[in-house]
């Protein structure tokens, strides 16, 4: 169970995230381990990288911008792909600016590095944009991260051919690994939604809806209070497309630790697309608060919950793929809302959390993992069109509250019988209510026979089941004739193989290579 307490301490070269669970920013991992027997191995794949005819040699220097205090020429760094200029970013942006793509160039995160400055809780103005061209590799090492304030926006518009790389030294070195992880920090998006949990002590309930009317929850640090949430449900923080986050997740101190993604009051103006988190140290993605709206996510080996969302979130998550390593990992899915379990939020609070998951594929391979989805808190869950490659219990629902807030699970299919208890009560609910549910939806089945092929891709059995038609639920979701993620080999390829990066954990046959490796552009 995670804490209530997130602080994040940042000095000029330190940065000191405190605290665990579903109210802030960063967030823990969990215990209670258990030995089972695992599959064999997915095959380590075969090397597909972009052919080059030498190796890289470094940009002649770092390119102008209009912030001040530019980019620092840090020299070169080298690696198994060639030798690189390195430009350091400045510590804030202080103007819109752009990072161009230019061959034999990376640029360095260090330290905290801002996008403008926080524009307050009503405020309606986007103060800064940095905006990053597609094929741009960005590499970091320690706790450093890149936080988008509020007000200010992220345009990390990658493409299918050049995705955008958020990476680690090591990786840019060549010394990382398939077990690599905790290399750098991540990438943080601040918004202007509401949140749940009010850093004053004083909450929104049904009963007192304006009891705060500037409800925010804020990261703390000795040099930069920085604050997230507000009223704007449609608040805009930017774009991420065609993305990759390597090795991310840095750990300061057990259970403070930053993930691939992580966003705080994000509106439904904010683009979250195509979006690959590899091998980070704490969740894949983690979503507090705000309006969400996410699209084809394949979140491969992390250490903690592949997706994480609290704080009130109200999301809306279509075509996931998540596949655990074999010894890390916890949940696929987590969630809170505000709880009785927890000191400084009551579990009236307002908004409820709220997560809708079309056409995902989740594949628990790890023997800390002990059930696939956890909902707790009050949340509520929607779950349609999946398939679930289970070890363990594919579904636990804490306390009543969060299994009479249960959306639906409809077209849902698992291999839940593996173990004995196919799905688990806490806290008052039993194992038996918890399978009652899951039954009562339309075309699920926890007994279910996988077939499906490359980890993730569906087989015979998971065509033969009926699809559910999501697109009522919300606009968002297609209306689609398939369940799970991937419907054959020729969606995969369109969905997925493009843009990822490939390794021993999942083999995307990407022709960008391994994520142990650079992508390297010819032309």
């Amino acid at each position: 169970m995670k804490n209530i307490q997130r602080t994040l301490i940042l000095g000029c070269s330190l940065l000191a995230l405190a605290g665990c669970g579903g109210d802030e920013i960063v967030s823990p991992g969990s215990g209670g381990n258990i030995i089972i027997n695992n599959p064999a191995p997915t095959p380590t794949p075969t090397p597909t990288p972009t052919p080059t005819a030498t190796l890289v040699t470094p940009a002649a220097g770092c390119p102008t911008i209009a912030t001040v205090a530019g980019l620092t020429d840090q020299g070169t760094i080298s690696g198994p792909t060639g030798t690189y200029r390195v430009c350091r970013l400045p510590a804030t942006f202080t103007s819109n600016d752009t990072l161009r793509y230019i061959p034999g160039l990376l640029y360095e995160i260090r330290d905290r590095v801002n996008i403008g400055t926080d524009q307050g809780f009503s405020s309606t103005n986007t103060a800064v944009t940095l905006t990053i061209e597609p094929g741009v590799t960005l590499f970091a090492q320690g706790n450093s991260f890149l936080v988008a304030n509020r007000g200010n926006r992220l345009v990390a518009d990658g493409t299918a051919a050049r995705p955008i790389v958020w990476t680690s030294r090591d990786n840019v070195q060549g010394l990382a690994s398939d077990a690599s992880d905790a290399q750098w920090g991540g990438v943080v998006l601040l918004g202007r939604a509401p949140v749940s949990d009010c850093n004053t002590g004083v909450f929104n309930t049904a009963a007192a809806p304006t009891a705060n009317p500037q409800c925010q929850q804020q990261l703390e640090g000795t040099a930069v209070a920085t604050p997230y949430g507000g009223t704007n449900s449609a608040d805009n923080s930017g774009t991420i497309r065609f993305n990759q986050f390597r090795f991310s997740g840095f750990e300061l101190a057990p259970g403070n630790e930053l993930q691939s993604l992580t966003t705080g009051g994000v509106g439904s103006g904010t683009v979250i697309e195509n979006i690959q988190s590899f091998n980070s140290s704490d969740d894949g993605a983690e979503f507090f608060g705000g309006t969400v709206r996410a699209r084809n996510l394949a979140i491969i080996g992390a250490s903690d919950d592949s997706l994480d969302t609290d704080s009130g979130m109200q999301g809306f998550f279509d075509t996931v793929i998540a596949v655990q390593r074999s010894n890390t990992g916890d949940n696929l899915i987590e969630m809170d809302s505000p709880d009785s379990l927890t000191a400084n939020t009551p579990s009236n609070a307002t908004p409820q959390t709220r997560m809708f998951v079309n056409n995902f594929t989740f594949v628990q391979r790890s023997s800390q993992s002990t059930q696939v989805v956890r909902a707790r808190g009050g949340a509520a869950l929607s779950l349609t069109n999946g398939v679930i490659d289970a070890l363990n219990v594919c579904y636990r629902i804490d306390e009543a509250p969060t299994l009479a807030a249960l959306i639906r699970i409809d077209s849902v299919v698992g291999a839940c019988s593996k173990t004995s208890r196919p799905t688990q009560g806490s806290s008052g609910v039993t194992d038996a209510q918890v399978l009652e549910r899951v039954n009562a939806g339309s075309n699920n089945n926890v007994a279910f026979t996988i077939t499906l092929t490359n980890n993730v891709v569906n087989g015979s059995g998971e065509t033969g089941i009926t699809a559910f038609n999501a697109n009522p639920i919300n606009s968002f979701f297609p209306t689609r004739t398939f369940v799970g993620a991937v419907q054959n080999a020729a969606g995969f390829e369109s969905t997925f193989r493009s843009w990822t990066c490939n390794s021993s954990i999942q083999n995307f046959s990407s022709p960008l290579g391994l994520c142990t490796s650079l992508p390297v552009y010819t032309g």
